[in-house]
């Protein structure tokens, strides 16, 4: 991989990510203003697969892929996981709720070890440690046992498994036929948890936070597709803790939530990692 593929590389990774973040935090506007969780999630899904279905180039022969194991899988833990960080920043500090989040690159890095073979190197290892450090220094967490941040870190569990998901299914299948799968297979697992949801009242603040929501989040993970088709699960997983800077932004922009200095190192540690797993690509390419 060149230097401008992996400058390229970082720069959509972290494009990804952003747009994930501000499809959240339009997210967490919506719950924490009484709004249902789970008719967020399936707004998101519905209408991100109602405007892009035309451009998916989705065709009759591809729809038996559709019930594809892999592809149902995958679908499944993205519609679990936005529902999980959605119940979550409904009653919890968005800097908590990313704290917990993170464990998704951990998870995605055990599992692509475990089940694709993938053997990253003890300096990967120790990049994915030091951003994971970085990020605990910006959240400041201190776990405690609230459902909340409960279902924060079980939304980064699917995260983490999505993620590798997302690996093993990158070469097999076209980018957008992907996109539009989990689309459309999380509209369908989540409409009847959302048909049970009262409906509030539907005026253009809400219109245009649904609208931010749903394409934020689906070509956020879009773009992630296409960074799954240049590298494997062990390098992406640092590069998606760079998410974090974009909630810092979004935070002080949308919460007024300025960062200490705490915060500042962390972010210097998590940026140190996304660039340094960059730069052990080069140097030690993965054994297999």
């Amino acid at each position: 991989m060149t230097l401008t593929q992996l400058f390229g590389l970082i720069a959509l990774v972290f494009a990804a990510v952003t747009l994930v973040v501000i499809g959240d935090t339009a997210g967490k506007l919506m719950t924490s203003g009484g709004v249902d969780p789970f008719l967020v999630a399936w707004s998101r899904f519905a209408l991100a697969a109602l405007v892009l279905l035309p451009f998916s180039g989705l065709t009759r022969a591809e729809l038996p892929h559709l019930l594809d194991r892999r592809v149902l899988i995958r679908g499944l833990f993205i519609a679990c996981g936005i529902s999980a960080i959605l119940t979550a920043l409904k009653t919890e500090p968005i800097a908590n709720v990313f704290g917990a989040f993170f464990i998704g690159p951990v998870v995605s890095y055990v599992l692509a070890i475990l089940f694709l073979g993938e053997r990253p190197s003890p300096l990967r290892s120790g990049l994915l440690a030091l951003g994971f450090a970085g990020v605990m220094l910006v959240v400041k967490p201190g776990f405690g046992a609230t459902p909340g941040l409960g279902f924060a870190l079980l939304a980064g569990c699917f995260y983490g498994a999505y993620l590798v998901m997302t690996r093993v299914v990158a070469g097999a299948f076209r980018p957008r036929f992907l996109l539009i799968s989990q689309l459309l297979i999380g509209s369908v697992a989540l409409a009847p948890l959302a048909a049970m949801a009262e409906l509030p009242d539907i005026d253009l603040r809400l219109s245009g936070l649904v609208l931010i929501s749903a394409l934020g989040s689906a070509l956020g993970n879009f773009c992630l597709v296409l960074a799954n088709r240049r590298a494997e699960a062990s390098l992406i997983a640092p590069l998606v803790y760079s998410q974090l800077i974009s909630a810092t932004v979004l935070g002080v922009v949308v919460f007024g939530d300025w960062p200490d200095a705490l915060s500042l190192t962390g972010l210097t540690l998590i940026a140190a990692s996304g660039i340094g797993s960059l730069v052990a690509n080069r140097t030690a390419p993965v054994l297999r």
